[in-house]
């Protein structure tokens, strides 16, 4: 048989994400941290009045009045945002542009493991390091390491935790690579990073509509930075990566801040009632500024109690990997949703 691959393709494991339900499968699915809540009415009212015409043409190659929208909501100049098919292939672009054999990308662990898989297949050197305790940023590490690009998430994933705006500035200050914050949860978090954009021209801030937009299904995100790290990602982007619908959805939603930021905020009160629930189970609880919790049951039993619930109709994650696979990550549902999965943890008791 052939061999079509790279030795490097052929080395890695792929990305592989959370489970999907068939449709109209009976699941409580906390799992992927998609939002509970369904997205803006103004969104709905785009979709029921879209121009079809618009679906005969190409779309704008920079979306430009999903671009608008961004500028509006969060007072950056539109020529200071890139728009991806979801945040994840503005990480791609970056990983393609700016990294390579030869090349480091470097981050702290536990983290999104989507960045060793891009790393791997761009062929770059891959330098992990790990967080400290109580989450603290080893930041001097990342200093020493000095990537070609250093990826940190805040929150993070699956921790939850927020890194500190001065540590992120620190960074910053001392990395001769880019700094990609990826900031996928921001929404449900009490502060962000976008203001180092501002201040240095290698520093990108990441963003998603999946998850404070709920958004997921249409794939849209976004990139904050100087026009002049832009310029090498529009290099290497696809054309017409966003479509004219998704591109019309995107504007509407981002130029909801007050439901988005509303239905944050109940997903922030359903957050801080699912874990004092999970804490009187006997759980240890991560605090989290994210759309999910990190936790630990007592009995350390995080996969059985993982199949066990996806037996009944509940899905979470568990990660099979050192200082997680003791762990659960779990999204924050409806409070209907959140109640149920804690009886089924106190019947499995």
């Amino acid at each position: 048989m052939s061999d079509y691959f790279r030795p490097d393709i052929n080395a890695m494991a792929g990305y592989i994400p959370g489970e999907q339900a068939l449709p109209g499968t009976p699941i409580i699915k906390l799992n992927s941290n998609e939002n509970p809540y369904p997205p803006s009415p103004a969104v709905m009212e785009v979709l029921r009045n879209f121009n079809w015409e618009w679906l005969r043409k190409y779309p704008n190659p920079f979306a430009q009045e999903f671009r608008n929208a961004i500028s509006q909501a969060l007072g950056v100049p539109a020529d200071w945002i890139i728009v991806g098919n979801g945040s994840d292939e503005v990480l791609n672009l970056l990983i393609r542009a700016c990294a390579g054999t030869g090349r480091k990308v470097v981050y702290p662990t536990p983290t999104y493991v989507l960045y060793s898989t891009l790393t791997q297949m761009q062929s770059a050197e891959l330098v992990e390091i790990p967080y400290g305790e109580d989450n603290i940023l080893p930041l001097e590490e990342l200093v020493v390491a000095n990537g070609s690009v250093t990826f940190i998430a805040t929150p993070n994933s699956p921790s939850g935790h927020v890194v500190p705006a001065n540590d992120l500035r620190s960074l910053a200050a001392n990395l001769s690579g880019v700094l990609v914050i990826d900031e996928a949860y921001v929404d449900f978090a009490e502060e962000n990073a976008l203001e180092l954009v501002r201040e240095f021209e290698n520093v990108i801030s990441i963003r998603t509509l999946s998850k404070g937009y709920s958004l997921a299904g249409i794939r849209l995100g976004f990139g904050v930075a100087n026009p002049k790290l832009l310029s090498g990602l529009y290099k290497v982007k696809d054309s017409y990566n966003i479509d004219a619908i998704a591109c019309a959805v995107g504007a509407a939603a981002m130029s909801d801040q007050a439901y988005k930021n509303a239905c944050a905020e109940k997903v922030k009160v359903s957050r801080a009632k699912l874990a004092s629930e999970l804490k009187k189970l006997e759980f240890f609880v991560w605090d989290s500024q994210a759309n999910f919790l990190l936790v630990r049951p007592k009995e350390g039993n995080a996969e059985f109690l993982y199949q066990k619930l996806k037996e009944v109709g509940i899905l979470v994650r568990y990660f099979p990997q050192p200082k997680l696979n003791d762990k659960l990550r779990i999204t924050v549902g409806t409070d209907e949703e959140n109640q149920t999965l804690v009886q089924a943890l106190i019947n499995l008791q």
